[in-house]
């Protein structure tokens, strides 16, 4: 049986998690597509296209590709995690008493392929055959949601992202996306892949609020040798990366964890949009962002299970001495000011290692790929003209499962 166990962001990529957009597009329109966290409405074919594309490549590289929806339906064969899913997802907080027990009821009876599509990829009233008593479907217009699509779920890396020797379920900022981590709990609690596994879950499984402690899987790079590395973006806090931390610690699978403070900008949501590593010594970075003096932290664990906080001066400094590297390899973002900054736009920076020095990356970024392939790095190239536009490249949009240490 092979190890849920994620070692490093460059050693050999094994398994993987990816979504392949779908419904969800479908009901993206100009005028929501803002709230969906979309700067635009898609393609919804052509999306689908390059997405297969995209898992055509990583099965090329000997990757074993795993689909959400397809992980979706097979836990909700088990009647327990049904039960568990319609009872979180189709809360009488969320719906009221009447209204959310009509729907149960609609939905435990439905085919489970049916019922999967719908949890990721939304209902509207005009779409719903059933009456309640209730009074929210009654004051609610046709094409209002039901249940809202997840259209970010496509980007299978923040929701929940392994780390060593176990994953933290990540609570998300945005409440378009907070439903999503739902979905991974009961998967990798009852689908026949994970379940009775031996690994650990850092963070984020509770039936909590979580309040202020919010992360996101791009934010995080497991750099390897025992260190992660946690950008404080805006969609993770401090209160987030100092949680994670201490059940790293507690739980002996790091040694460190090294934040950086980011600008809260959307064009850097989140640290894998300026910044990836592509082999053991190799960083890109978007250096209009990635500046040296980014207020850093360095944490460890004191032996009476607290953790010791120190700053650190310079980030590049703190991630050589984690890795035991004299200097570090720095790419920056392709062509003159404008073309860089209309790449890391369009996720340049953003690339998927499938093993030490191959990454994956959107083609559109002519200058910034002739630049990997110069420092010696290959990038095999997929088409991202539809799917970059939710703002996301190839590490977004996959979630490493099974992966070597460096």
């Amino acid at each position: 049986m092979s190890k849920l166990y994620v070692g490093s962001e460059v050693g050999q990529l094994r398994r993987v998690l990816l979504h392949r957009p779908e419904r969800a597009l479908t009901h993206l329109t100009p005028s929501n597509c803002h709230d969906l966290l979309f700067d635009d409405v898609l393609a919804v074919e052509a999306a689908g296209e390059e997405h297969d594309a995209f898992a055509r490549t990583l099965r090329g590289q000997g990757v074993e590709v795993l689909l959400l929806h397809d992980l979706l339906v097979e836990t909700l064969d088990v009647p327990e995690a049904k039960q568990w899913l319609l009872g979180t997802q189709i809360s009488d907080f969320r719906y009221g008493p009447t209204f959310a027990r009509d729907l149960r009821q609609y939905f435990i009876e439905m085919d489970n392929e049916h019922l999967a599509t719908i949890l990721l990829g939304g209902l509207a009233y005009s779409e719903l055959p059933i009456q309640s008593s209730s009074m929210l479907p009654k004051m609610k217009q046709p094409l209002d949601f039901v249940i809202e699509p997840l259209p970010n779920h496509l980007f299978t890396r923040d929701t929940s992202c392994w780390v060593y020797g176990g994953v933290s379920l990540n609570p998300m900022m945005m409440p378009a996306r907070q439903r999503e981590t739902n979905h991974l709990r009961a998967i990798y609690h009852w689908h026949p892949t994970f379940a009775g596994q031996d690994f650990i879950k850092y963070f984020g499984d509770e039936d909590l609020h979580y309040d202020n402690a919010n992360i996101e899987g791009g934010d995080v790079l497991v750099i390897g040798n025992g260190a992660v590395l946690i950008g404080i973006s805006e969609r993770t806090t401090p209160q987030g990366v100092e949680n994670l931390a201490a059940n790293l610690f507690k739980s002996g699978q790091a040694k460190e964890v090294i934040a950086i403070d980011l600008p809260k900008h959307r064009s850097c949501m989140h640290l894998d949009t300026v910044m990836t590593h592509m082999d053991v010594d190799t960083f890109s970075v978007y250096p209009e962002i990635m500046r040296k003096d980014l207020d850093t932290w360095r944490l460890t664990p004191k032996t009476n299970g607290e953790m010791h906080v120190e700053a650190s001066h310079n980030y590049l400094h703190a991630i050589e001495s984690a890795l035991g590297l004299d200097q570090l390899k720095i790419i920056t973002t392709g062509g003159d000011s404008y073309e860089a900054e209309r790449e890391q736009w369009n996720d340049a920076n953003n690339v998927l290692t499938v093993k030490p020095g191959v990454v994956i990356g959107y083609e559109r970024n002519v200058y910034t790929n002739e630049k990997y392939d110069k420092a010696g790095i290959e990038v095999l190239t997929i088409p991202g003209n539809e799917l970059g536009r939710g703002r996301g490249g190839a590490r977004c949009m996959s979630c490493p499962i099974e992966r070597d240490d460096i």
